[in-house]
C-alpha cells in the first residue's frame, strides 16, 4: 500500500512539474481534432512568431519573479521604451538599429527607476511597479497626446524580413531565451538569483550582494519589455495610446505557466517560452474554432487563474517534503 501511495505522489508531483507541457500538448490535439489547418507548418509558425512578444517579456519578469518580486509595469514599459526609440529614429533617418538600442536602453533606464524605489527606498515592489505602471503610460499619452505615433517605413521592412526562412521576431525570440538561459544556469549571476530567490536572508548571510541583484533582475526586465514592444510595432509600423495595455497580466501568466514562481526560486527562460506559446496557441485556436469573440477574455482570464492555482499547488507540495525532511533531534 506505501509503495502505491508512494508511487502516486511521485506521479502527481510529475504532472505538477510537467502541467504546461501536458496542457500544451492537450491544446494542440484539441484544436488540431477541431480544424485540421490549425497543426499546419504555417500556423504553427504564425503562433511562434506572435508569441515572441509575450515571451520575450516573459523571458525578462521570470528574472523578477525568481527573486520575489513583481513587476506590473511591463505593458507601460512597452509602450513608452519603443515609442522614445520612434522618436530618436526620426532625428535619425529611420535608423532601425538605433532605434533597437535605444528601445532596449530606455526599457532598461525605467527598470532601473522601479529599482531604485525598489532597492534604495525600500518600497513594496506590487507599490512601485503599480505606480509606474500609471506614470510610464501617462508620460507616453503626455509625449504623444494620445495620437497614434507612425514609425518609418525601414522598421515594418525588418520587422518582416525573415533570414534562412525565419521570420526576424522569432530569431530575435530564440537569442533572447538562448541568452536568458546561458545566464541563468551557467554563470555566478543567475546562482545568485536562484540562491536569493530561495532563501533571501541565506543569500545575506552568504555574502551575496542582494541589491545589485534586485537591482539588475529590474533592470533584465525593463530591457526585455522594451525589446518586446519593439518586436511587435516593427511588424505593425504604429503605435496608439493602448499599445500594450494589459499585457502584463498575459507576459506573468506565460512566465508562471512556464514553471516559474510567485514565490521566488523557481522558473527558467525556456519555460516562459513554452508558457507565452501556450498563451497564444490557446488564442489562436479559439480564432480557428469560431468562438465569440467577447468569451475570449473570460477563457484568458481561466487560463491566468489555472496558471496561479498550479503554482500554489507546487508550493503546497514543497512545504510538505520540507516537513518530511525535518527530523526530530534525538533526546
Amino acid at each position: 500500500m506505501s509503495g502505491a501511495l508512494g508511487l502516486g505522489e511521485r506521479a502527481y508531483d510529475l504532472v505538477l512539474r510537467q502541467a504546461t507541457v501536458i496542457i500544451f500538448a492537450i491544446v494542440l490535439l484539441y484544436f488540431g481534432f477541431q480544424a485540421p489547418l490549425f497543426l499546419g507548418p504555417e500556423n504553427l509558425g504564425n503562433i511562434v512568431k506572435q508569441s515572441a512578444f509575450i515571451g520575450i517579456a516573459a523571458i525578462g519578469i521570470t528574472f523578477v519573479l525568481l527573486t520575489r518580486g513583481i513587476d506590473l509595469s511591463v505593458g507601460s514599459v512597452m509602450y513608452l521604451a519603443p515609442l522614445i526609440a520612434g522618436f530618436a529614429m526620426r532625428e535619425y533617418e529611420g535608423s532601425v538599429a538605433l532605434g533597437l538600442m535605444v528601445a532596449i536602453g530606455a526599457g532598461a533606464v525605467l527598470g532601473a527607476i522601479n529599482a531604485f524605489f525598489i532597492v534604495a527606498l525600500g518600497i513594496l515592489p506590487f507599490i512601485v511597479t503599480l505606480a509606474s505602471l500609471f506614470a510610464f503610460r501617462g508620460f507616453g499619452a503626455y509625449l504623444t497626446s494620445s495620437r497614434q505615433f507612425d514609425f518609418a517605413p525601414a522598421l515594418r521592412e525588418f520587422g518582416l524580413s525573415s533570414v534562412a526562412g525565419i521570420p526576424i521576431p522569432i530569431i530575435v525570440f530564440a537569442l533572447v531565451a538562448l541568452a536568458a538561459h546561458l545566464v541563468l544556469r551557467h554563470t555566478l549571476f543567475g546562482k545568485q538569483v536562484y540562491a536569493f530567490g530561495n532563501d533571501p536572508e541565506g543569500a545575506v548571510k552568504a555574502g551575496i550582494p542582494v541589491p545589485r541583484i534586485q537591482t539588475a533582475v529590474y533592470i533584465i526586465s525593463g530591457a526585455a519589455a522594451g525589446l518586446s514592444g519593439f518586436v511587435l510595432i516593427a511588424q505593425i509600423g504604429r503605435i496608439d495610446a493602448g499599445f500594450g495595455e494589459g499585457r502584463e497580466f498575459d507576459v506573468i501568466a506565460a512566465a508562471v505557466l512556464g514553471g516559474a514562481s510567485l514565490f521566488g526560486g523557481v522558473g527558467t527562460a525556456l519555460g516562459a517560452v513554452i508558457g507565452a506559446t501556450l498563451i497564444q496557441t490557446v488564442s489562436t485556436g479559439l480564432a480557428f474554432t469560431g468562438v465569440n469573440l467577447y468569451l475570449q477574455p473570460i477563457l484568458q482570464a481561466g487560463i491566468i487563474f489555472f496558471a496561479v492555482l498550479i503554482d500554489s499547488l507546487r508550493q503546497h507540495r514543497q512545504k510538505l517534503r520540507r516537513r518530511r525532511s525535518i527530523r526530530p533531534i534525538a533526546t
